[in-house]
């Protein structure tokens, strides 16, 4: 970090706010919770079109966002010197460790693109979003952003608590850089994209989680811009106003905006992105076109929970049989805990009885992993006698074509008797698999195969 940091307060004008030695317009930190935006470290270079400057269209890049080595750390205090006393008694500054959250991360993207980023918790994406936005500044490398911005990451910040829905508005309207005359014209479309034409009088502080992400949300969708970040925020407020907001970002991309989207539904970044960026640790891991990352990235984390996951969940019964094992097996006959869309699937169940049993019914059932049963079946529903009274058996149910979307799921076998009353041994979540689906964007549990027809 560069040993003087300058502070530059927020500003409510009407226009862009410039330092004409480092041209950050107001745009660029909506989101800075204390109000006040850190001046870059000296190693770091960030670039935004000045207001005083206009470019003529021979000039207009076509690269809107370039980032090229760009490194970001923090420092992780393991104690603090909380009183200048206590700085001078200890002899030495409270002891840290650097954290890098980006290291040497480079990407560009076109005007017009819309590109992903993906990773899993504490990779960096929301960190690479804030340096875009100009909240954060890289300790080395450059970022270079060529157009007007606007940022969907902490959705509601800079609201006033005290003043009403109206009053914030045309705050936070004058911190995204929208002139009075801008937010007058377009304020009914705010309040009605909101939904919250009753309360728009109301003080903020009154309102729920909700409705203030979603007057947020609102705002900062019709500021106009010809560049969008955008932070997991299309999954706030209800099923009706994700909808809403799902289309607006839809129309943005028919208009050819530009939109950097960061979010781990992986089925509505391969629906929205051409190209994605797979941060891992810092690091870009990968950068190619949607389906092929997302397939990696998918067989990557589904390897890594296979490892833990395998046997679990819960036990019970009067022990006269016993589940020795379970296997879920793939066409070849190979272990499995990873399957596409469409898969065959087989459950292979091995059991004993130390005592002889008549009618044994043999049950299985596929649910969710939060207990949400799919699909169940038994040899009894089936018609299925199994030949065997005393010792050891194995039987398997052999499922043709898994009709499951992406997402992670479970299998419950049960030993029972012959009217399905008593269970000898009963194991809940005794196999976890994963599906993973490339090329369909349907949402759901079920894959239906179905074909539209336009007449």
């Amino acid at each position: 970090m560069s040993a003087q940091t300058t502070l530059w307060p927020r500003c409510a004008r009407q226009t862009p706010v410039v330092n004409p030695t480092y041209p950050v317009p107001i745009t660029a930190i909506l989101a800075t919770p204390s109000g006040y935006c850190l001046g870059p470290p000296q190693e770091a270079v960030f670039k935004f079109p000045t207001a005083a400057k206009s470019l003529d269209s021979s000039e207009v890049s076509e690269v809107a966002i370039s980032v090229d080595h760009v490194w970001k750390n923090f420092r992780l205090y393991h104690e603090r010197n909380r009183y200048i006393k206590a700085a001078v008694l200890r002899g030495r500054r409270a002891r840290y460790e650097e954290f890098w959250a980006l290291k040497g991360v480079s990407f560009e993207v076109r005007h017009g693109a819309t590109l992903g980023i993906i990773g899993s918790n504490g990779s960096g994406k929301s960190t690479l979003l804030k340096c875009l936005a100009g909240i954060l500044y890289a300790n080395k490398g450059a970022v270079s952003v060529h157009g007007r911005l606007a940022a969907l990451l902490e959705l509601g910040a800079g609201f006033h608590p005290e003043l009403t829905g109206r009053e914030n508005v045309y705050l936070n309207g004058a911190i995204l850089g929208m002139s009075r005359r801008d937010l007058e014209t377009r304020f009914d479309d705010i309040v009605q994209f909101s939904g919250l034409e009753r309360f728009i009088d109301t003080p903020v502080k009154n309102f729920s989680s909700g409705m203030t992400v979603r007057l947020g949300f609102a705002i900062a969708a019709h500021v106009d811009p010809e560049i969008l970040l955008i932070d997991e925020v299309l999954s706030v407020g209800d099923q009706a106003f994700q909808r809403k907001s799902a289309e607006k970002i839809e129309e943005f991309r028919r208009e050819g905006r530009t939109i950097v989207f960061v979010s781990h539904g992986l089925s509505q970044v391969q629906q929205l992105c051409k190209e994605i960026v797979w941060l891992e640790k810092g690091d870009v891991r990968d950068i190619g076109d949607a389906a092929s990352i997302i397939a990696a990235y998918n067989g990557e984390s589904y390897g890594q929970e296979s490892l833990t996951s395998t046997e679990q969940g819960r036990r019970w019964g009067n022990g006269r049989a016993h589940i020795m094992n379970v296997e879920l097996r793939k066409r070849d006959g190979s272990p499995s805990s990873r399957f596409a869309v469409d898969d065959p699937l087989s459950v292979d169940i091995g059991f004993e009885s130390h005592s002889p049993i008549e009618d044994l019914v043999v049950y299985v059932k596929i649910s969710t992993t939060d207990g949400h049963e799919i699909w169940s079946a038994s040899t009894r529903s089936a018609a299925v006698v199994i030949p065997w009274s005393r010792g050891q058996g194995h039987i398997s149910l052999d499922i043709d074509s898994l009709p499951l979307l992406d997402g992670s799921y479970s299998v419950t076998v049960a030993l029972r008797n012959g009217r399905e009353v008593v269970e000898f041994d009963h194991w809940e979540d005794a196999r976890r698999f994963d599906v993973h689906q490339t090329g369909r964007f349907d949402s759901g549990v079920v894959a239906l195969n179905s074909v539209w027809n336009v007449r």
